[in-house]
């Protein structure tokens, strides 16, 4: 995968005032990383590699952050493979719009095989993003080719302390994505920018019924954090409010499941709305469960005071 991710950024036809290159986070990998790296730097691509021991994509930015010195900084996974203008465009978007915080492409999903009809229906959980033609401002941003002004990351405290839990080889969640996002969009916009186009691939073993209740489940808990970052209040407050949301989650997955008993659902359905719940109580008792001091920094840590 990441062969491929590379040789979408060989091809990138840029003019020849944008100055970019590759850094490649070497986060304890297992196979063939550096001589792939190698055959595409002596193919003739910008790119060199840092290593990373501690596991986990939230380290591997950091440390990607800490190893470059650029004013704008995308993040592109290994499963994503890039428009052939996708650096041409981003850089374009960065001079027009230079005050961002951040911004985001059409990430459009890549099956490697076809999947069930009802992974279909859950783009979302896969970080499918589209929102049309124009650019326009947004809350949020999927992880998937987001581009970050680094002044804005810096301002908004992340570089120096993460809250979230992100992705590692056996935890799927995605709370580091919606945690650098929100953080930024509290005092930055946040934008949609679709001419940065990018298939994201989805290998066949995640388009799976096992695999879709995990991420959904990930992104239950992840929804908690993300709305307890977006809280402007006290804990207590919070918590009863976060009951009454777990209940809204109940009453759609029980109008699925009695749909589903008429034939109206599938019941695939009803057990990912489930998932994504158990997710939510998940995260409520890992909240629950955290010191006063590290629920209060977390709680409205990237609520919006004032319109911009």
């Amino acid at each position: 995968m990441l062969d491929c991710a590379l040789e979408t950024l060989g091809q990138q036809r840029t003019s020849p005032s944008v100055d970019w290159s590759v850094l490649v986070v070497d986060n304890n990998c297992t196979d063939d990383t550096p001589a792939v790296v190698e055959q595409h730097r002596n193919a003739g691509l910008r790119v060199s590699v840092v290593h990373e021991p501690e596991q986990g994509l939230t380290p591997a930015r950091r440390r990607g952050l800490e190893s470059t010195t650029a004013p704008w900084i995308a993040f592109v996974d290994d499963d994503c493979l890039l428009d052939q203008l996708w650096v041409e465009e981003a850089a374009r978007f960065a001079r027009e719009h230079p005050d961002c915080g951040a911004f985001g492409g059409r990430v459009m999903l890549d099956w490697e095989r076809e999947p069930p009809d009802y992974v279909r229906h859950f783009p979302w959980a896969y970080a499918a993003q589209d929102h049309g033609p124009e650019p326009l401002r947004v809350g949020l941003l999927v992880g998937a080719g987001m581009v970050i002004r680094r002044a804005a990351l810096d301002e908004c405290g992340w570089t120096s302390r993460q809250f979230l839990p992100d992705r590692t080889a056996d935890r799927l969640v995605s709370g580091g994505d919606v945690e650098i996002a929100l953080r930024i969009g509290s005092s930055h916009d946040l934008w949609y920018a679709p001419r940065c186009s990018l298939r994201h691939v989805i290998s066949g073993d995640r388009a799976t019924f096992s695999y879709l209740r995990q991420i959904t489940f990930g992104l239950g808990s992840c929804k908690f954090f993300e709305d307890s970052m977006l809280w402007r209040g006290s804990y207590r407050r919070w918590l009863g409010a976060s009951f009454v949301r777990a209940g809204a989650f109940g009453r759609k997955a029980a109008r699925d499941a009695f749909l589903a008993l008429r034939g109206h659902r599938r019941a695939a359905d009803v057990a990912i709305r489930l998932s994504f719940l158990s997710g939510w109580i998940a995260g409520m008792w890992q909240f629950a469960r955290t010191s006063a001091a590290e629920r209060n920094a977390i709680l409205g840590c990237a609520h919006v005071s004032a319109p911009r």
